[in-house]
């Protein structure tokens, strides 16, 4: 039983021992007096009238009229004289009136009052003693009446106290019901701190709880600021802040591999020429300061597309990855265009060149650089701020219509696939499978990734639609065996309106099912629609279905709104834990972020694990679970 009904039952208790006693003794009290009062009459009327009667002197026709006109002008159920002998002399009496309250409460009350007695005397001679009893029934209907009354009266009152203690039990439960949920909201990783309350008692209570509060935030905060710190450290330019090489490389491995990537993009590399000399030049300090603003130069140009990548490849050579950008052209000549700019502000014969290509996906990344790096030295060979492209060709070759009406089709003939993979924990048993959708574009052709068509199912908004029916099919899946599944949600699916909605339609009807269902939503989308993704959280969790981020740790300690979404599982991207095996400062940061993580209680996996090595490393920072080429596919 809560607190609050138990002090409600406590209350009612005394409320009603209250209200009893008070009503008890009000009744008892009443009919005390009543009978008293009855009493009283009894007896003064007894003697008033034995004084007349003894003034008859003995005369018994005298004394019977003077007895039969008193009882029949008053209210008497009994009047009569009885000699000394005990023989009746006089007996005048009528029945006892009906009274207008209940029987129960008549007999309840046995209302009997005394007997009034008076003597009859002739002179020094004893006639007879005198014996006085009046109605009661017209005292039972008043002690009834006032009964009623009391009764109402109480009842109001208890009305009125139940009122009240309603009004002082929310007063004291609003500050209980904060604390309940501010405690809830520490399990899902959000700091809520709350307003004091006036009692005393649950103010200390609230005071304690919002300076917990403010310490788990701070810690939080701490360890966060620490796992960014070594993250730089594992996979940042110390001097200009972007990615460093090996990093670098294992996103563009990454992207150019992943079931969810890019169908195409943009490698562009930019060499600052004759660094040494500008050193020499310019001063050390100088030329740092140069290579941080043109790194800073090739972050702005890279904006135009919102999942860039730039990296440092080595003392004068940056690379930036554009993926879903078409021209190569336009991309490459805007960052020479920016960096003509910078360094005419600097003295000197300082320049820079730039080689792009085109990439998509499935090549290989060591191929794309040896191109790229071809152009470069191409672009070098021309002159400052030269730019070479490396056109593989336009490999959109359907139009936009042509696409809506083949992703139309699909999902009209429900052409698609769940491939498994298995993520696994330490001991080797499957958690769960991961399950990215392929889609077949026509009835006898085969289904290809998401890379090939999730560019142009974005451009024609059906992102949202191909996510439900990957859901549905996952469980459909897990109705027929049982094993859990985990779905890619695209960012943009999240933001149109008839998703939600549809997805929770979609897991009331296979609800038996929706317990082994796992969701993924990209680090870098939930990154920008938080609320949304706080959104799909509640609905999930109401039907048991885990909710979390994949290609994850870039971002994941930069906002503490991220963490206070309620996720319950994070997967590392494959950049982060390739080659952990083979560095100490990606296994501390990746240790360190396991250490946060952990501590709020969320899973955390690694993605795209190739090598024993690293997996090896991995459970010994104490991952929850790996999936990739190491593990065997299902």
């Amino acid at each position: 039983m809560s607190l609050i009904r138990q002090v409600w039952l406590l209350l009612g208790v005394t409320l009603a021992l209250a209200i009893a006693g008070g009503f008890g003794i009000s009744v008892e009290s009443s009919r005390r007096y009543l009978a008293a009062q009855l009493t009283m009459k009894n007896n003064d009327m007894a003697q008033s009238l034995g004084l007349s009667l003894s003034q008859q002197r003995g005369d018994a026709t005298a004394m019977e009229l003077l007895l039969a006109s008193q009882f029949d002008t008053g209210f008497y159920e009994q009047m009569r004289l009885v000699a000394p002998d005990g023989k009746v002399l006089i007996d005048r009496s009528a029945p006892l009136n009906k009274s207008n309250a209940p029987a129960w409460f008549v007999s309840w009350m046995g209302l009997s009052p005394d007997v009034g007695i008076a003597l009859v005397n002739d002179g020094w001679k004893q006639v007879g003693r005198l014996e006085v009893r009046s109605q009661s029934s017209f005292t039972v209907d008043q002690l009834w009446r006032s009964t009623l009354l009391a009764a109402w009266l109480l009842a109001f009152l208890a009305l009125m106290a139940g009122a009240v203690a309603r009004y002082g039990l929310a007063r004291i439960k609003a500050p209980l019901s904060a604390t309940v949920q501010q405690a809830m909201a520490l399990t899902e990783r959000r700091f809520v701190t709350v307003a004091e309350p006036q009692v005393p008692e649950l103010r200390e209570v609230t005071r304690a709880m919002n300076l917990m509060v403010d310490r788990l935030r701070l810690m939080f905060d701490e360890q966060a600021g620490q796992v960014e710190v070594l993250r730089r450290q594992a996979h940042c330019d110390d001097l200009t802040g972007v990615f460093n090489r090996p990093h670098f490389l294992g996103r563009l491995k990454g992207l150019l591999s992943a079931e969810d990537g890019s169908a195409s993009g943009v490698l562009v590399l930019v060499r600052i020429c004759d660094l040494q000399g500008i050193n020499r030049m310019l001063g050390r300090a100088e030329a740092d300061a140069l290579l941080r603003e043109t790194a800073a130069a090739i972050e702005e140009s890279g904006r135009r597309s919102v999942r860039h990548e730039i990296g440092r490849l080595n003392g004068s050579d940056f690379a930036l990855v554009l993926p879903d950008v078409q021209s190569l052209r336009e991309s490459a000549v805007d960052v020479a265009a920016k960096l003509r700019t910078l360094f005419r502000t600097r003295e000197g014969d300082a320049f820079a060149v730039v080689g792009a290509v085109r990439w998509w996906h499935g090549a290989s990344a060591s191929s794309l650089l040896a191109a790229a790096d071809q152009a470069l030295a191409r672009a070098e060979a021309r002159g400052a701020f030269a730019v070479d492209l490396d056109d593989a060709g336009d490999g959109l070759v359907l139009g936009e219509d042509a696409w809506r009406v083949r992703l139309e089709q699909a999902l009209a003939h429900r052409w698609v696939e769940l491939a498994k993979f298995a993520m696994v924990d330490v001991h080797g048993d499957v958690i769960h499978f991961e399950c990215p959708l392929r889609l077949r574009l026509d009835s006898d052709g085969a289904p290809v990734p998401a890379a090939q068509w999730l560019p142009m199912a974005r451009r024609t908004q059906l992102t949202w639609r191909i996510d439900l029916l990957a859901v549905d099919v996952a469980l459909s899946a897990i109705a027929v065996d049982g094993l859990p599944r985990s779905v890619n949600l695209s960012p943009s699916s999240l933001a149109d309106d008839g998703f939600l909605p549809a997805l929770r339609q979609l897991l009331l009807q296979h609800r038996a099912s929706a317990p082994g269902l796992w969701l993924e939503v990209a680090e870098a989308g939930a990154m920008r629609s938080i609320e949304l993704v706080r959104a799909l959280v509640d609905q999930a969790h109401a039907m048991g279905v885990k909710v979390g981020l994949e290609h994850a740790g870039e971002q994941v300690t930069e906002s503490g709104r991220l963490l206070e979404a309620g996720l319950d599982f994070v997967k590392l991207d494959a950049s982060l834990v390739d080659g952990i095996a083979e560095s100490a400062a990606r296994r501390q940061h990746i240790a360190s972020m396991l250490l946060m993580l952990h501590g709020i209680g969320m899973a955390v996996y690694a993605e795209g694990v190739n090598e024993e090595a690293d997996a090896q490393a991995l459970w010994d920072c104490g991952i929850d679970g790996v999936t990739g080429p190491v593990v065997k596919r299902a």
